[in-house]
């Protein structure tokens, strides 16, 4: 990429550092290199945050906490590269079945397999096709479970925001419902909206999208929130989103009013980070999962009327057993959206 950029991604780079992003995450997120980022927020006169002191050694006078290792281990405390022993019986029993098992013989074959996620079944016909396995289903099953547990669990990164900096949106499949026209069902589509901070969602059914549609939804979305996010993530979705591009993506430029006219910032997610939009993809497949699934409505209004009472009293007040962490995710569900310094008022009249 060149050091030219386009109207539109510069002003996303000013956007984001007027917000109080470092350079380092403007770059993760727009693909614009520090360097060039840096030039246009300093000819906008956007102030940039001053790299921190990692690595650097610390002036000789200013002193520490930290004891040193001898102490730590007089007063009983354990050396940081020393892991914990909660899962170690656990741990163990695993290994011993492992090496106990009549699949053993099989182990790096069966490794490989779950490397590549293929699940217990298919890696005992597998065995029984090309091995001559003559074992149960049972044993291979337990093999693999005792397998994966000495492995430890998959490490997973955690995508943390601020209270009202970040939304994220989708599209997900909705329940069938009649369609006034055909009087058949139809399989309808439906727009969720996720908070970064709080993962508080808003779910809106519609029968088709459009660009129209979708900047219709986003409006409604942010007017059941009671207020706006300084970003918005989203993936690659036409009505978003015109021209992909690893570092220039072009966006819709309805879609762009509308967020302009609310104070936002768009995000598109980069190609090959399909990470980047968990909690708006986990907030559509509990949906799908857990009050639409099997269900089927005679109209759309009355498919969204159960949408949202599910919404105020199951997603608002989940099991009061589940999350008790003081700050944990369903206790900063019932914080305001608009709490915290990137919150977002919303403008008296709609985009016309």
């Amino acid at each position: 990429m060149g050091n030219v950029l386009s109207d539109e991604k510069k002003q996303q780079v000013i956007a984001l550092g007027r917000l109080g992003w470092s350079l380092r995450r403007i770059e993760d997120a727009t693909g614009v290199r520090r360097e060039t980022a840096s030039g246009y927020l300093k000819a906008a006169g956007v102030g940039i945050r001053p790299p921190r002191r990692w690595g650097k050694s610390k002036p000789a006078n200013e002193g520490t906490t930290e004891a040193s290792e001898p102490e730590a281990e007089a007063a009983g405390a354990k050396p940081a590269n020393e892991g914990t022993t909660d899962s170690m019986p656990r741990s163990r029993a695993g290994v011993r079945h492992v090496s106990a098992s009549i699949v053993a013989p099989y182990v790096e074959l069966v490794r490989q397999r779950l490397e590549v996620g293929r699940n217990g079944r298919a890696i005992y016909e597998e065995l029984v096709d090309t091995q001559g396995y003559t074992g149960s289903y049972i044993s291979v099953r337990r093999f693999v479970r005792a397998l994966r547990d000495s492995q430890g669990p998959e490490a997973k990164a955690v995508i943390h925001t601020a209270p009202g900096e970040e939304a994220q949106v989708d599209y997900g499949e909705g329940p069938m419902v009649r369609h006034p026209e055909t009087g058949k069902y139809r399989r309808t589509r439906m727009f969720v909206m996720t908070l970064g901070y709080s993962r508080k969602s808003v779910r809106l059914l519609c029968w088709k999208s459009s660009s129209r549609a979708w900047a219709q939804l986003h409006e409604e979305a942010f007017r059941r929130l009671g207020g706006v996010t300084r970003t918005v993530v989203l993936d690659s979705l036409r009505e978003g989103v015109l021209s992909p591009d690893v570092y220039e993506p072009a966006l819709n430029p309805l879609f762009r009013d509308v967020l302009a006219h609310y104070g936002a910032t768009a995000l598109p997610a980069r190609v090959r980070h399909p990470d980047r939009k968990g909690k708006v993809e986990s907030a559509v497949g509990h949906a799908q999962r857990t009050p639409l699934k099997g269900l089927r409505f005679e109209s759309l209004e009355a498919a969204q009327a159960y949408l949202d009472a599910w919404e105020a009293k199951w997603a608002e007040h989940p099991n009061p057993r589940h999350h008790q962490a003081p700050g944990g995710r369903h206790a900063r569900r019932g914080a305001p959206m608009a709490a915290g310094p990137a919150r977002g008022a919303l403008p008296l009249l709609r985009l016309r």
